[in-house]
């Protein structure tokens, strides 16, 4: 038999673990030796692929935790209130939250507010414009234009967060952004005052059969109508010629600038399609770099009217932030009586290339809205209507010029002190805006600008083999018996289908009704359907308003021949001054009609 193994020696619990201590640190040494000598064996190269990889792994986990804290911020961070509330909501998710407008009022009818909705928490959050919705009024036509059941069960869940409405202004990516103390939403009283369904109640109840001069606009924007439906339903521009389409913003710019012309014009049918469309399919969703300017003027100008016209009580108004870039341009130094640079650096905030004035690309609007945003806010801002009344003066004292030999009022562009008497057509708004000003009681003398211009502007196209306006014109200001006013460059002798001499003519009638622009009106819709009528459907525009005979379509169908021009012309050859009144209505710069504030 082997002999018993010897006792173990005896080891207390202190012993034992400084024993092991005592080998772990030597292994651990050992262990860091050998790890130093194969990292002083890697290349450079590996080893700054390592550091690489190893920053690129700590950045995404940090920004996973920053993702994940933010869904699970917005999950609990809801109110008791909310908790109590959604559940009692049939088929409501709570995960959607609700995005308001920053002005939106708490009071209004939840039936009739637009739901734009963040899409439920899924995979990830995507940051981007949410989906926008449109809804029609609140009332059943007989044309069968009503809200569906799911859009009345999500009105509901509206009316029991109306509390939280008051409080909570923004939800994006889960984060909920309170209102500034001092600052509340409008009231009820303040709501009522607008009432822009009242408005659009009271504009169809009096509603005028069209003429025959209303009917050719209606076949006219049919027959647009016709081919962008066929050709391009969905996309932004109609090519009439290659029957396709083209892209801008991709979000169907032509059927949302048509909205509230369809409306106007009363094609139900049309108007109904288009609204199909914009529920199921608008989706702001999209990674594309777009206009800030036109795709403010076109797309959310559009929907804002259709809202109005078509009976909802909502009323959206412009943010405190347009306010403060008012201010800001009033205070700002660079102008020359009242005129200012066409440009603005975004970090300085200051004027850059100073010394150029113009009236037409890039600066027409400001002009323009100096007058709208003090009559649409009820007359009050002062500074609006002071710099509006300086910029007319700074343009009869800069800009303005007769022409030889039949002396036509024209408005040039000044550079550096140096005059050129060249006028965009774009600058054909302001006879139109003129004639505005003075039917809300701003000097009468400006009638007498605005009707030699508009005298200008229709000779811009008079003058035209075609009876088109070209883009740009040139101004003879000297007296020779072989040349006329209104000379045209072969680069700028192509029409768009602008609008801006028809909504002008459109004022002048309204405030002076004489037909002579109404007959004016009807001569350049005759010269549309002869040189710009593309068969197949929808209207094109043209290279070369100088030549009869080969106009030379473009193959392009701008938005606004819908959105603005054709618009224009029914409103023009309406004798109906209710249709749309200017002491009711203002136009955006793109022809979408918003109601004018009325004093609380």
């Amino acid at each position: 038999m082997y002999p018993p193994p010897p006792p173990a020696p005896h080891r207390d619990f202190i012993s034992v673990t400084l024993s092991l201590g005592e080998s772990y640190d030597n292994s651990k040494s050992r262990r860091r030796r050998s790890c130093w000598r194969k990292w002083k064996q890697l290349s450079r190269l590996q080893r700054n692929v390592i550091f690489f990889l190893s920053a690129f792994l700590i950045l995404c986990g940090f920004l996973s935790y920053v993702h994940m804290a933010d869904q699970w911020k917005a999950l609990s961070g809801r109110s008791l209130e909310d908790q109590k509330i959604i559940p009692e909501i049939p088929e409501l998710k709570p995960a959607k939250l609700l995005i308001l407008s920053a002005r939106q009022k708490a009071g209004d009818n939840p039936e009739d507010s637009p739901k734009i909705l963040l899409q439920k928490f899924g995979k990830h959050v995507r940051r981007g414009p949410p989906r926008l919705q449109i809804r029609p009024p609140n009332t059943v036509s007989k044309d069968g234009i009503q809200d569906d059941a799911k859009e009345q069960e999500a009105a509901l869940g509206d009316a029991h967060q109306e509390e939280d409405m008051q409080r909570t202004v923004i939800s994006w990516r889960g984060a909920v952004i309170e209102p500034e103390q001092g600052t509340e939403l409008p009231s009820r009283r303040a709501e009522a005052s607008t009432k822009p369904s009242l408005l659009a109640a009271k504009m169809q109840e009096k509603t005028v059969p069209p003429n025959e001069r209303q009917k050719a606009v209606i076949e006219a924007f049919l027959h647009a109508w016709k081919g962008y439906r066929k050709f391009a339903w969905g996309h932004d521009e109609l090519k009439p010629v290659s029957k396709s389409f083209n892209e801008w913003f991709g979000l169907g710019l032509t059927l949302i600038d048509a909205l509230d012309t369809m409306w106007i014009l009363g094609l139900k049918q049309e108007f109904q399609e288009a609204r199909t469309w914009v529920s199921q399919k608008l989706n702001f969703k999209k990674n594309v770099d777009v206009n800030l300017f036109e795709s403010t003027i076109r797309i959310l100008g559009g929907l804002l009217s259709t809202y109005h016209l078509s009976g909802d009580s909502l009323f959206l108004r412009k943010a405190e932030a347009v306010e403060e870039v008012t201010k800001h341009i009033h205070s700002l130094s660079g102008k020359k009586d009242g005129l200012v640079p066409m440009f603005i650096n975004t970090h300085s905030g200051l004027f850059t290339h100073p010394g150029v004035f113009t009236l037409g690309a890039r600066a027409d609007s400001y002009y323009e809205y100096l007058l709208k945003q003090w009559i649409q806010g009820g007359k009050k801002e002062t500074q609006l209507v002071e710099d509006y009344l300086a910029a007319i003066e700074g343009i009869k004292t800069h800009l303005m010029r007769h022409s030889q030999p039949r002396k036509l009022t024209f408005m040039g562009e000044l550079a550096h002190g140096r005059f050129n008497a060249k006028m965009d057509h774009l600058v054909c708004f302001l006879p139109g805006t003129l004639a505005l000003g003075v039917h809300h009681g701003l000097p009468a003398n400006h009638m007498e600008l605005a009707q030699a211009l508009m005298e200008t502007c229709y000779q811009m196209n008079h003058q035209m083999e075609t009876g088109l306006s070209p883009e740009i014109a040139h101004f003879n200001l000297y007296p020779r018996a072989d040349r006329r006013d209104v000379e045209v460059k072969p680069a700028d002798r192509h029409n768009l289908l602008r609008p801006e001499t028809v909504e002008s003519l459109f004022y002048l009638y309204r405030v002076t009704g004489d037909h002579k622009y109404q007959d004016w009106g009807w001569e350049i819709l005759q010269n549309f359907n002869k040189y710009t009528r593309i068969p197949s459907g929808g209207y094109s525009s043209i290279n070369n308003v100088q030549d009869p005979q080969r106009p030379e379509p473009r193959d392009k169908m701008e938005s606004f021949f819908l959105g603005e021009t054709l618009k224009y012309f029914y409103l023009l050859f309406s004798d109906d001054p209710n249709l749309l009144s200017l002491d009711t209505y203002v136009f955006n710069t793109e022809a979408h009609p918003l109601p004018i504030w009325a004093p609380t």
